[in-house]
């Protein structure tokens, strides 16, 4: 089996563990492209391991500055209590017994004009991460590629059109699964792709029909 460069030094980071504070910023990362910038609030439950260690080990400061834009690299994780402070942004921590989930998991609230948006996520180890529910739906992504999330109708013909604008930009589509809680109801899908995605593409996919949101991943 082949061993990568980054098996044997591990992510560039601040904090002691990949698993508690460089796999917890990139969640509170992803969670916040989702969302989008405009919130006031967040509340992170914390399961398991995270619970029980998220002070010593800096977890709580991880999660928070990824919320706020920042890489696990990002010295400023450090004082992220201070600038989410400065900025006007609430934040709390909760511990939560949130199943049969990995023991390092998180779910994340933010808090803005709208309806609140919610993430699950795991971090699995030298600070991959797999995202597991968004907004109460189940999915499935680790954002390692630049990743499509659209929010549509399970209507027919709705995969076909996204794809179809994704092949006139000449993105390539590395996986893409869809996920949905009722047939003819709200869906959800998440496109991996080879290159990176740009603004105007994301507001092409945002006019289709039955589109109601499309977010784009890419840390």
């Amino acid at each position: 089996m082949a061993v990568g460069l980054f098996d044997v030094l591990g992510p560039v980071m601040i904090g002691p563990s990949s698993s508690h504070t460089a796999g917890a910023a990139r969640l509170g990362n992803i969670a916040r492209k989702i969302a989008g910038e405009n919130f006031h609030q967040v509340d992170f439950y914390l399961h398991g391991s995270f619970a029980k260690t998220y002070m010593g080990h800096g977890t709580d400061k991880a999660l928070l500055g990824g919320v706020l834009g920042m890489a696990p690299d990002d010295e400023r994780i450090r004082n992220s209590f201070e600038i989410a402070d400065k900025a006007g942004i609430k934040y709390n921590f909760h511990t939560a017994d949130l199943g049969n989930v990995h023991p390092n998991t998180a779910r994340i609230v933010l808090q803005g004009e709208g309806k609140p948006s919610e993430l699950i996520g795991s971090s699995i180890g030298g600070g991959k991460v797999m995202v597991n529910s968004l907004n109460g739906m189940h999915v499935e992504f680790d954002g390692q590629y630049p990743t499509i999330i659209t929010n549509h109708l399970d209507h027919p013909g709705v995969v076909a059109h996204v794809t179809n604008i994704l092949s006139q930009h000449k993105i390539n589509i590395a996986f893409l699964k869809v996920f949905r809680q009722l047939r003819g109801s709200e869906a959800c899908m998440i496109i991996e792709c080879d290159q990176t995605v740009e603004k105007a593409i994301l507001d092409e996919l945002n006019k289709l029909p039955d589109i109601n949101n499309v977010s784009l991943v890419d840390i």
